[in-house]
């Protein structure tokens, strides 16, 4: 992504500035590592921004950022971590996916690590507890794999004939996966459906994984929290249209590319929580006492073109409920 995009997405923090101030504070250096490319991450990297400018830190003044994008090869991101720890950089902010979290704990102990997560950062191993992380790890969590549950709910409620539940997740982020799974299993138990898995960690995979859903009589499909299938929503939304199955994902992003519905905290604000955490260790606080923030409201959209040709209905209770109707 292009610098300017970031830049332009910031609220005029540094415009406030006088200049002879820029002029005289020092430049500092962190790293953003994810596993998705630029392109899919351009909102989020925004609210990054934002929590960077909220405290006093913006790109080309008196921060220097190190983007290293993976674009879905998460095997390249432990030399991405390798390459930003040796290029000392004052912190580093990881995420999407846990892998790329991995990836820079296993690189350094000591170098400032802020996470964004949508797993249990306490049972993913990155911190010992929430609230006090301990280590050089902190950051925040969706804790969106815990709301899989949550969106089965609303399917049901949506589709009150529906009985099988499809469930799309990623076999190369396997504990994210596993937990996805999980919960989704407890789900459709306790509602007394049935749930079939399909795993899809690639273009062609995805492809095949939703034609399976269908083979196997799936009535809906639950994308399962993961930051490679969040980037290829619009191929997910493409392929529910053709096989007319509703789709419900983890955020508003997917929403606007053609999912039906989502339900989640929103992830802009969670990067924005970020960036503020990596501004207060700039300024000399310690990642292990900062507590892992954690999201407090959630959000639910609809797509009613998508609702069109799948031929659905949004009960007004529903609609009422929903923060946003994209028509």
């Amino acid at each position: 992504m292009r610098r300017r995009d970031f830049v332009a997405g910031l609220t005029g923090v540094t415009a406030a500035w006088p200049l002879d101030s820029r002029a005289q504070q020092r430049v500092a250096s962190i790293g953003v590592l994810h596993g998705v490319s630029a392109a899919q991450w351009k909102e989020r990297m925004i609210g990054l921004n934002r929590g960077l400018g909220k405290g006093g830190f913006a790109e080309g003044h008196n921060l220097r950022i190190e983007y290293r994008w993976a674009e879905g090869h998460f095997e390249r991101l432990p030399t991405m971590a390798a390459d930003l720890v040796s290029r000392k950089v004052a912190a580093i902010c990881a995420g999407a996916s846990d892998i790329a979290i991995r990836a820079a704990i296993e690189a350094t102990s000591t170098i400032p690590i802020v996470f964004t997560t949508a797993s249990d950062p306490v049972r993913a191993g990155f911190v010992h507890s929430l609230r006090r992380p301990g280590g050089n790890v902190t950051g925040a969590t969706f804790m969106g794999v815990e709301l899989v549950a949550k969106r089965i709910e609303l399917l049901q409620e949506l589709l009150p004939g529906v009985t099988r539940i499809a469930l799309l997740v990623n076999p190369n982020n396997p504990g994210l996966m596993q937990d996805n799974v999980r919960l989704s299993k407890g789900a459709v138990q306790r509602l007394g459906l049935e749930m079939v898995v399909v795993e899809a960690g690639s273009e062609d995979a995805i492809e095949r994984a939703v034609a399976a859903a269908v083979e196997r009589h799936g009535n809906a499909l639950s994308i399962g929290n993961d930051a490679y299938l969040s980037s290829r929503s619009q191929q997910v939304a493409v392929l529910g249209l053709r096989y007319s199955l509703p789709t419900i994902s983890e955020s508003r992003d997917g929403v606007t590319a053609g999912l039906f519905m989502s339900y989640g905290p929103n992830q802009a604000e969670t990067f924005r929580h970020a960036g503020m955490y990596v501004a207060r260790i700039l300024k000399g606080e310690k990642p292990a006492d900062l507590p892992v923030i954690q999201p407090t409201t959630y959000e639910l959209f609809f797509n009613l073109n998508t609702a069109t040709p799948l031929g659905l209905t949004i009960p007004p209770t529903l609609l009422a409920r929903a923060d946003e109707v994209i028509e």
